[in-house]
């Protein structure tokens, strides 16, 4: 189990992008801290999800 943004989830041995893909997120509209790490966009595909991982996901979004 993973905790992604406070909530505990079965996504271990899943690779980053596929995860927010099937979470609905759009890769290029979010910043993603593994561990305490900021990860690069370019390294999302190869960035392999682990139990006890924690991952804190955030949308850009546009307003005024």
């Amino acid at each position: 189990m993973l905790t992604i943004n406070g909530e505990k989830i079965d996504a271990a041995g899943k690779s980053l992008a596929a995860y927010l893909q099937e979470a609905g997120f759009d890769t290029k509209r979010v910043a993603v801290e593994l561990n305490l790490e900021i990860v690069p966009l370019k390294d999302f595909e190869k960035t392999i999800l682990k139990d006890g991982d924690s991952l804190e996901i955030v949308r850009f979004v546009q307003g005024g």
